[in-house]
């Protein structure tokens, strides 16, 4: 049972896109994932996340996977990714995520430059007009912009955010968060320290790895915000080998190997992307056949 009040509570997957082979966008095989995912017990989707192909995709196609995915699901269920260079367009996205019918959105602070405190506050000040509640995403390794637990207090104080997808990694930065910023929920963003944030006050997880094993993933997440360690530290330490990877080019394809491996193919890449080595591909297969056989899906 989710104990989800908010609508970016929970567990918001980011979702693989399905492409087929000419490299279009698979919209019939994305609603039906989506519909899966939820199915499997997974609360929502954030689509057109960064690790995605959302760079790739037309705006046409940008936005028919909003669409998808709220037809499919329901706008509740739905956060999509507003990431852009500038202020003015993440705000268009945030007004066609409102239009089509959501309920938050997740916004990266610009992302072409590294910029300063003043221009993160105006970024999401101007996008914040379009009335729909923020999940900032602070992913200071791709963007080279940090939201320090001060600048998203800041931000909050503001009333220009409600939440954080966290993906630094840091577990420490969750307890200033919460000194600095009480009532900003703080969205677990990297995979494997899903237990560590859960123990630490989370309220969500954008979530990778249930495009794969939506099932495991949904009782890992429960059981670690029951504060059942009983129950979450077995299935943590299995999933944990699938659950960390040194860089996002490793963790995307490690998420789309996991989904082979278990049958739900997410399609082609459509951009280039370095191969995993035969070294990781064989952890990957090797601990994905084994959550499968011990009936973690």
């Amino acid at each position: 049972m989710s104990n989800r009040v908010e609508p970016w509570h929970g567990i918001m997957v980011a979702t693989a896109l399905p492409l087929r082979e000419d490299l279009s966008v698979d919209f019939e095989g994305f609603a039906e994932h989506c519909r899966w995912l939820v199915e499997q017990g997974c609360d929502g989707v954030a689509v057109n996340g960064s690790l995605g192909e959302y760079q790739t995709l037309s705006a046409e196609e940008r936005a028919k996977t909003v669409e998808t995915a709220v037809k499919a699901i329901g706008g509740r269920n739905v956060m999509p990714g507003i990431a852009a260079y500038g202020a003015a367009e993440s705000r268009r996205w945030a007004e066609q995520a409102r239009d089509a019918g959501c309920e938050s959105v997740m916004l990266l602070p610009p992302n072409a430059y590294r910029a300063d405190e003043r221009i993160v506050i105006d970024h999401y000040t101007e996008v914040a007009k379009a009335g729909l509640p923020i999940v900032a995403y602070n992913n200071p390794y791709d963007t080279k912009v940090d939201l320090t637990p001060a600048v998203l207090a800041r931000l909050f104080d503001e009333g220009l955010i409600v939440g954080v997808k966290e993906f630094t990694g840091d577990v420490r930065r969750a307890y200033e968060i919460a000194e600095l910023a009480p009532g900003l929920d703080v969205l677990i963003g990297s995979d494997d320290v899903v237990v560590e944030l859960a123990l630490a006050g989370a309220k969500g997880w954008v979530a990778g790895y249930p495009n794969a094993l939506p099932a495991a993933s949904v009782a890992l997440y429960r059981a670690a915000m029951a504060h059942d360690l009983e129950t979450a530290l077995p299935l943590y330490r299995q999933l944990h080998p699938l659950l960390r990877w040194d860089s996002k080019t490793e963790f995307v394809q490690a998420i789309k190997l996991s989904m082979d491996v278990a049958g739900r193919h997410g399609g082609p890449c459509r951009a280039p992307r370095l191969p995993l080595t035969d070294e990781q591909a064989e952890v990957v297969r090797a601990a994905t056949e084994k959550a499968l056989a011990e009936g973690l899906r």
